[in-house]
């Protein structure tokens, strides 16, 4: 396997991970990067930059990364907080009137950010068009009733997340949420990371697909889903299954349309470096930029929500818009934060040990969590430090 990018001293682990998912769980095309203490220790990419085609994977290849997305995503209410302009506390309907019809009048900023809000499905799912528009889906969440009572539980909100931020972030900014992204945090950090994909950029973002999990004897142990998990997903009327397919016909993750809208939940596109740049300017000083200040940091990983999902079905630990290290989302220790994306991508950082990791890949996986190429770098990180 011809692995470009460099490693420094005592992270050798990493690469060899890094090369072992090639021979191993069947990675096509990936990069991943690490940053500690604010410097970039690790930063490498291999394969093909199409899951389906033979054009290496280069220096500057971006990638769908889905619900990764939602930590880089999660920082900007939290920067509002910061900076005055959002209380965590006050009712959504504060800022966003139409919201507070159906029984959500007493939905918080906060149960947004820890997927409390009882809006994860549409009782009318909208089409691909009507979900990039910009206006639909915010509309559809105003008039939707929960399916619980905001703040009383907690389900992964897989798409509504979308309309949710970007909703509260245009009626507090007056900015789109992709456009603040991009002016707020990507350009202060030189990051190659859109919710909203520039057309001057698209011939940098390769094609995702899906990609069969090796036998066992490939290396792997192919592990089934607990059967409670396996029927969720089956059952067409469960939250789960409505939860996923809020979006019918499923998009085309591949269209350029889909790419250019700002769906903050699933559609950001980033390198593996851009993702690591990010999470350890979210704890340090990264070449002089700094996201959260201390008490930021403390409201991003103090968990919120806890134990069994409605939407997911196994126990989930969420943050103020991150998940929290547990067995839904391995991560490096039980302070890190973070988000992985559906199929593979992950990001996120550990305060305690400096770290800050970033991986994408174009071979979508079924898993929504834990994906094993991503676990197997994790526990190389772990080694390492």
């Amino acid at each position: 396997m011809d692995v470009q990018g460099t490693v420094e001293a005592g992270f050798e682990p990493v690469r060899d991970a890094f090369v072992r998912n090639f021979e191993q769980l069947g990675e096509r095309g990936a990069a991943v990067a690490v940053y500690r203490d604010g410097r970039k220790v690790v930063d490498l990419w291999a394969g093909t930059r199409d899951v389906d085609g033979r054009e290496p994977w280069a220096v500057d290849t971006a990638q769908v990364v889905r619900s990764a997305t939602k930590g880089v995503a999660a920082a900007v209410p939290l920067l509002l907080h910061q900076r005055g302009q959002i209380d965590l506390d006050a009712p959504v309907g504060t800022y966003w009137p139409e919201f507070k019809a159906a029984g959500k009048e007493r939905a918080l900023v906060r149960h947004l950010l820890s997927h409390r809000a009882g809006v994860p499905v549409l009782d009318r799912p909208l089409t691909p068009a009507q979900a990039v528009d910009g206006e639909s889906g915010a509309r559809a969440l105003a008039a939707q009733r929960p399916v619980w009572e905001p703040g009383t539980e907690h389900g992964y909100h897989a798409h509504t997340y979308s309309w949710l931020m970007a909703e509260l972030v245009r009626r507090v900014t007056g900015r789109s949420i992709g456009r603040w992204i991009a002016e707020e945090i990507a350009r202060p950090l030189g990051l190659d990371f859109w919710v909203g994909l520039p057309r001057e950029e698209a011939h940098r973002v390769g094609r995702i697909g899906p990609v069969e999990q090796p036998s066992a004897g490939g290396g792997e142990l192919r592990l089934r889903p607990k059967r409670s998990v396996s029927e969720a997903y089956q059952d067409p009327e469960s939250l789960t299954r409505r939860a996923f397919a809020v979006i019918d016909p499923l998009p085309d993750e591949n269209d350029p349309a889909y790419r250019a809208a700002e769906l903050p939940a699933s559609a950001g596109i980033s390198t593996a470096r851009a993702l690591a740049r990010c999470y350890a300017a979210m704890i340090g000083p990264v070449d002089g930029h700094r996201l959260f200040a201390p008490a930021t940091l403390t409201l991003a990983r103090t968990e919120e929500s806890a134990g069994p999902d409605r939407v997911l079905v196994v126990a989930t630990r969420f943050g103020l818009g991150f998940m929290l290290h547990g067995p839904a989302a391995p991560l490096l220790g039980p302070g890190s934060f973070g988000h992985p994306g559906r199929g593979g991508s992950l990001g996120f950082a550990d305060p305690e040990s400096g770290i800050a990791f970033g991986y994408v890949t174009n071979g979508m996986r079924k898993g929504v969590t834990a994906d094993p190429r991503a676990q197997a770098l994790v526990r190389a990180v772990r080694s390492a430090t």
